[in-house]
């Protein structure tokens, strides 16, 4: 008999939210001690400077504001474990609007205070069953604010290798639901039950095709930190570069994740 289906993770919308907002609030406190000299900066992602990079962490709240003003979707046909492999259909769009977004913002706070009050504002008012035509299909309101915990702390990374001695804060509940959603999200690319995934504290997943593990210690283990396994599913870190700077462990013959990271697409 085939191993019963997971029930997807539920998570709690007045918790999410509260993330995203300490999340977005850790970045704007650190904006506001930026020199502009530090906003020209390159960063990581191609040809995006600092500057442009803060335009779009913005845009990680204003994106459901834009979403809200579209027709509601008659049902839903997405799942949230979607959306991590159908974001990368937006990627030009997104670039040119974070330029765009830069250089009309020139007062940068001033700017993410008003999308953190557009976007509290909104989830004041609507209700989270709310559906939302997302890349990854009509998703609820409430699942899709839990896919802004990545993009703020993928951002928020982005943001401290870019500016050195910047070192914003990490949420702890919006690094657990980044580290949960891309965990989960594994399990979706991968599934199995051969090799145990961990990144303690927040998840712990059975993934890859194989012999299923039932009791003792597994044969295939994978372990890492939080913000290496982010880094990994978003591309920011090789797994032989994980591997050689030791923020990883693997242990079996099927404990080899290389062939499956990064996860956004």
């Amino acid at each position: 008999m085939p191993p019963a289906r997971k029930r997807p993770r539920a998570y709690d919308p007045a918790r999410t939210r509260a993330a995203v907002l300490a999340q977005f609030g850790n970045v704007r406190a650190a904006v506001r001690t930026l020199a502009p000299e530090q906003l020209a900066l390159p960063t990581r992602l191609g040809d995006w400077t600092v500057r442009e990079l803060v335009a779009h962490v913005g845009m990680a709240l204003t994106a459901v504001d834009r979403l809200l003003d579209e027709p509601e979707p008659a049902r839903q046909d997405g799942r949230l474990l979607d959306w991590p492999f159908a974001i990368g259909a937006d990627a030009d769009a997104i670039a040119g609007t974070a330029r765009r977004l830069s250089a009309e913002h020139p007062g940068l706070d001033a700017h993410l205070a008003e999308v953190e009050r557009r976007f509290t504002e909104r989830l004041d008012t609507r209700p989270g069953a709310r559906l939302l035509p997302t890349s990854a299909g009509a998703l609820p309101l409430a699942d899709y604010v839990v896919t802004r915990t990545v993009e703020l702390v993928v951002h928020t990374d982005d943001l401290n290798a870019a500016v050195p001695g910047l070192d914003i804060p990490y949420d702890r509940q919006a690094l657990a639901a980044a580290t949960r959603l891309l965990a989960d999200a594994l399990a979706v690319k991968a599934p199995g039950g051969s090799t145990e995934v961990r990144v303690p504290p927040y998840a712990v997943v059975q993934c890859v095709e194989g012999p299923r593990h039932t009791r003792g210690t597994p044969p295939n283990v994978v372990e890492t930190d939080p913000l290496t396994w982010v880094r990994l599913a978003t591309g920011r870190l090789t797994w032989e570069d994980a591997l050689d700077g030791a923020k990883v462990s693997a242990s079996g013959e099927r404990a080899d994740l290389g062939a499956l990271l990064p996860l956004l697409s």
